[in-house]
């Protein structure tokens, strides 16, 4: 019988939208981080890679195969997933291309002293049905066609082709909302089966994205203690099996629809798995304290699911927060990491999951713009009925998600909504003084403006050269707006 409420999980599996694996000798100390770069500033990949080596942390899944990043790699004992976006999947669809990438971008790296490669991501969840079918021709053949490249490139048996999939390609019905009734999505079941069943022959797993955070947030009916692991929930009962959280429940409903399509022993990875720290009420470092807490301590007693007992891969999700992340999924895209833009710890943890709590080791030699700040100049009074399209400019333009219900400045003035518009656009453009004019609205000051829980930043320098070209890009639009052009 399932409790009232609880019956809320299932939606979790329908709701997912996209927003870390430890190697195959899985154990407790072996952490692995998903590393996204898509910040306005990125800090130098040296430091972020010699801020994974100081935790400990030997496992790294990206989402591209940039060679600033991964080349930073390189003689280090760290293992990597390289990614293909979901943009160049229909052109891995021609063999030649495949076997480009794979030489461009696997083997120039694998020799002594290069980057270890453990797996090649195709795709990333390119089935949501946000993308409205838009990878379902492509990713097949773009994973067969790598997977044959590496083959022929004599690394296929170590480096494995593997689609990173959200949990929405699986669920229960809303009738039987249990895990034993779960199978693949009917309108590409027959699709997954054939991916499941070539990955399994290769031996490659089933990368999963699971987010219990976006099942709290999505169903205002949903259990809060369900999404956590303190066994605070009433549990769903399904065959004999009990489940208190919402992880394992999802977990085993793909173990079930995994047994369904012929490979019930598939290997399961857990692609991505964390809580994000700001942008919406859920979204906070509390709660996401809390959900790394209770994964992590489950993890070290290698407790697994109902279904799977034991050790499993993952890979945290994320290691910083990427200020030019997508909002359209919600606010709290841009904060998923487990360290702030500049490589600061935003809470204690032990990624051991043993309970020995401290600030993991931030990021060294970080350097900043000069400390000011750009805010409303409350004396230019009769230009005021310029504000909205102003703050809208630059919220446009850089990241104000901090200020959303909930958040962490969601507390603030008028007045200091505006300010914090205003600066965080100011920050985004290099500190630039064009970019604090907004008519005459604006003024730089030099007394930091944070108050309580809100953070007014200073931006970091940094020597990304997509951030040249950002800044260049958006400076041309200021001037234009300000009709200085």
């Amino acid at each position: 019988m399932v409790p009232a409420g609880v019956m809320a999980w299932a939606a979790f599996i329908v709701l997912v939208v996209s927003a870390a694996v430890l190697p195959s000798r899985a154990t407790a100390d072996v952490i692995g981080v998903n590393w996204g770069t898509m910040m306005s500033h990125p800090m130098l990949p040296t430091m972020v890679v010699q801020m994974l080596k100081d935790n400990g942390i030997r496992n790294v899944k990206l989402f591209d195969a940039d060679p600033w990043t991964v080349g930073a790699l390189a003689g280090t004992a760290i293992e990597v997933m390289l990614a293909i976006p979901n943009d160049q999947l229909q052109r891995m669809c021609k063999h030649k291309h495949a076997a480009e990438w794979v030489k461009e971008n696997v083997t120039q790296y694998d020799h002594e002293g290069g980057v270890h490669i453990k797996y090649v991501a195709v795709g990333n969840e390119p089935f949501l049905k946000s993308y409205n079918g838009s990878f379902i021709n492509s990713t097949f053949p773009a994973l067969k066609n790598v997977q044959g490249a590496l083959d022929e490139a004599g690394v296929g048996d170590r480096i494995k082709a593997v689609v990173p999939l959200n949990a929405d390609v699986y669920l229960s019905p809303a009738d039987d909302p249990v895990p034993s009734a779960g199978s693949f999505r009917k309108d590409i079941e027959e699709l997954m089966v054939d991916i499941v069943r070539f990955l399994n022959s290769n031996g490659a797993p089933f990368v999963v994205n699971i987010y219990p955070f976006l099942s709290l947030n999505q169903n205002p009916n949903f259990p809060v203690e369900f999404a956590f692991f303190d066994g605070g929930s009433q549990p769903v009962t399904d065959k004999g099996a009990q489940y208190t959280n919402v992880f394992d429940a999802n977990y085993d409903t793909l173990v079930w629809s995994l047994k369904k399509a012929g490979v019930p022993d598939m290997k399961i990875t857990i692609g991505e798995i964390g809580w994000p720290t700001d942008g919406v009420k859920n979204a906070n470092v509390d709660y996401a304290k809390r959900f790394f807490d209770g994964f992590l301590r489950k993890t070290a007693k290698k407790a697994g699911t109902p279904l799977r007992p034991g050790p499993f891969d993952f890979y945290l999700f994320g290691l910083i927060d990427e200020d030019m992340k997508s909002v359209l999924p919600g606010n709290f895209e841009r904060h998923w990491g487990i360290f702030t833009f500049d490589g600061k710890p935003k809470f204690p943890m032990d990624l051991s999951g043993k309970g020995n709590d401290k600030y993991l080791v931030g990021a060294k030699g970080v350097q900043y713009l000069p400390a000011q700040w750009c805010v409303l100049n409350v004396e230019e009074r009769g230009n005021f009925r310029s504000i909205p399209s102003s703050v809208n400019y630059a919220c446009a333009n850089a990241d104000c998600t901090a200020l959303g219900y909930g958040s962490s400045c969601n507390g603030l003035s008028s007045d200091g909504n505006v300010s914090y518009a205003f600066n965080s656009y100011f920050q985004t453009m290099d500190q630039d003084v064009r970019a604090c004019n907004f008519d005459g609205l604006a003024t730089i000051v030099t007394t930091n403006m944070s108050t309580g829980s809100c953070l007014f930043p200073v931006q970091i320098l940094s020597n990304a050269p997509k951030t040249a070209a950002l800044s260049l890009m958006a400076l041309l639009m200021t001037v234009a707006a300000a009709g200085l052009a």
